[in-house]
Order: C-alpha cells, then sequence, then structure tokens
C-alpha cells in the first residue's frame, strides 16, 4: 500500500470481528508507534498493550464514547509524562506516534480508533502505570467488523482552498 492511499483510504473504525490479533501484527503496530519521531528524539512515550476483555471493557468505561475499546482485539494506552514546560511537544509526538501505528495497522487490514480517557484515576487503578505518568489517548485495534464499511466513514473533508491558506491568511 503506498502512503497516500493509507492516508485517502483511512477511517475510524468502532465495531471490530471477535477474531484476535496474530501476535506479529501486534508487534509491528507497536514498534511502527516505537518508532515515530519525536521531538528532540525524546520518546516520551510508554505503551501498555491490552488484550485481555475484562480490562478493555473495564478500559472504556473511562471516556465517553469509548463503547469500541470494550470490543477491540488490542488497546493501546499511550502514557506520557505529567504535565510541565514540554506538555504541548508531548501532546503532539503521542499524536505523531498514533498516526504511526494507525496507519501501519491499516496497511495490515486492521481497524483503529482513538478514545479519550476522562477518568485518568480509574484508568491509573486499571492499568497501574506510575504516579508521575499520564494517560489521555487510548487507540483500540481489530479487524472491522463489516469490511463494506471500511474506509467509508463520514464523507466530505473541507475543500483544499478552504484550509490551505497562501503565505497569509
Amino acid at each position: 500500500m503506498q502512503v497516500w492511499d493509507a492516508i485517502r483510504q483511512k477511517r475510524a473504525v468502532r465495531k471490530f470481528q471477535e477474531t484476535p490479533l496474530p501476535d506479529d501484527v501486534v508487534h509491528r503496530i507497536l514498534d511502527a508507534g516505537r518508532r515515530s519521531q519525536s521531538s528532540k528524539n525524546s520518546q516520551p512515550w510508554d505503551f501498555i498493550a491490552i488484550r485481555d476483555r475484562e480490562t478493555l471493557e473495564q478500559l472504556a468505561t473511562t471516556g465517553n464514547f469509548m463503547s469500541h475499546v470494550a470490543g477491540a482485539a488490542l488497546c493501546v494506552a499511550i502514557i506520557t509524562p505529567g504535565p510541565g514546560e514540554r506538555y504541548g511537544w508531548h501532546m503532539f509526538d503521542i499524536g505523531q506516534s498514533a498516526s504511526y501505528m494507525q496507519l501501519a495497522a491499516h496497511e495490515m487490514g486492521v481497524g483503529s480508533c482513538l478514545g479519550t480517557v476522562y477518568q485518568p484515576d480509574a484508568a491509573r487503578a486499571l492499568l497501574g502505570y506510575p504516579a508521575d505518568k499520564q494517560l489521555t489517548i487510548v487507540i483500540s485495534f481489530g479487524y472491522p467488523a463489516d469490511e463494506s464499511r471500511q474506509g467509508l466513514g463520514k464523507k466530505g473533508r473541507r475543500d483544499f482552498d478552504e484550509v490551505v491558506h497562501w503565505e497569509r491568511w
């Protein structure tokens, strides 16, 4: 798959088959995130890879609109340092890491969807990450439940000329 095709076709997938992801697919997804670029090569992330159904179901309750996590074959919790002067860069960097994981998954026919954690204390109690770290973003992964809908999603993007301003606004 060409990179441009992946960018153009990638859509959020919220319903997954019950089929587990093979270990090599999981490893490749995580390695793509590990290899993403970051400001000053800081690599401010740690990943918790979750496949246990009970844990996925509990994690799904820590954010609004995260029911997709309960049905995923894999959920990756992206753990970052707590807020500080580099917080903005850390968020930018984990966004890149998330994108790399999602594009690698898409190439292998695996769907994904981002979720936002709104109950960090409950997530910390469930996943056991250190007190000086935080969890804001999770990504659910799995084979799409309805392959005919893969890549269809909400139609339309703002027109190029509406989004791009040359030289000045």
